[in-house]
């Protein structure tokens, strides 16, 4: 996967996301067979819903035209929280790889990219990750470390954790 190109989200990315949610919510575990089923799911669908307002940022690895994988940052609100939410100021990540993607370090490559343009942005980012995901350990080579007390159930009936970064 030499000829991957990581670039930012735009509002046309949306229905991408809604795949790649999809995917990082273990949707196939839930019973789900497509992306659009997420629209009933409140807790999952803020994560992409009217994807492009203020304060959302995101980048989508593409290969020859092809979308392997997007790593985006929302807003929450305390009155919207999501499963890793810290605080108003604190923006929360969703990245996932498609199956054909996975592997050959795009997950490094879109965590990077997004942590590289929110750093002059934002004062930290969080995560939420269950704790059995792989994806736990890059989150800390990449410096996220966990909330104290954060550990909460998850819809695949597992334990997640939330991590957060700061950046100053």
């Amino acid at each position: 996967m030499s000829g991957v190109i990581v670039r930012p989200a735009e509002v046309a990315d949306e229905k991408f996301l809604w795949a790649m949610l999809f995917e990082a919510a273990y949707s196939r575990e839930q019973g789900m067979t497509s992306p659009d089923e997420l629209r009933a799911v409140p807790e999952l669908a803020r994560y992409v819903e009217g994807w492009g307002v203020a304060g959302d940022l995101g980048v989508i690895a593409e290969e020859d035209g092809v979308l392997l994988g997007a790593a985006w940052a929302r807003m929450f609100t305390r009155e919207n929280a999501a499963y890793g939410y810290v605080d108003d100021a604190t923006p929360e990540i969703a990245i996932a790889v498609a199956p054909e993607g996975r592997g050959a370090g795009l997950g490094t490559q879109l965590m990077t990219g997004l942590l590289d343009a929110m750093r002059p942005v934002y004062d930290s980012v969080s995560l939420s990750v269950r704790r059995e995901n792989p994806a736990l350990r890059l989150y800390e080579r990449l410096g996220f470390v966990e909330v104290p007390d954060t550990d909460h159930g998850n819809r695949a009936g597992t334990v997640s954790v939330t991590m957060v970064l700061r950046f100053r």
